[in-house]
């Protein structure tokens, strides 16, 4: 069985961002990806998680505070002559 060569993966590349263009070529790659992942997932029987499903983690507490700064007073700048 022949195997997908670098020029194959290029010419593919080229074809997919001339039919679809610039703007949607990322949501295709997206779509891509997680049929391929629900696939794979039918097919082993898991249940992947997609990341919107994640929990997301909890934020630390801030442990280093920020001096204030004095205000700066801006003048106008010497004329140049």
């Amino acid at each position: 069985m022949p195997s997908i060569g670098p020029m194959e993966l290029v010419v593919v590349l080229i074809i997919a961002l001339i039919v679809l263009g610039p703007k949607k070529l990322p949501d295709a790659g997206r779509a891509l990806g997680d049929g391929i992942r629900q696939f794979k997932g039918s097919i082993t029987g898991e249940q992947a998680a997609s990341p919107a499903a994640l929990p997301e983690p909890e934020p630390e507490p801030a442990t280093t505070t920020v001096a204030a700064e004095e205000p700066v007073i801006l003048t106008r700048a010497p004329s140049v002559r």
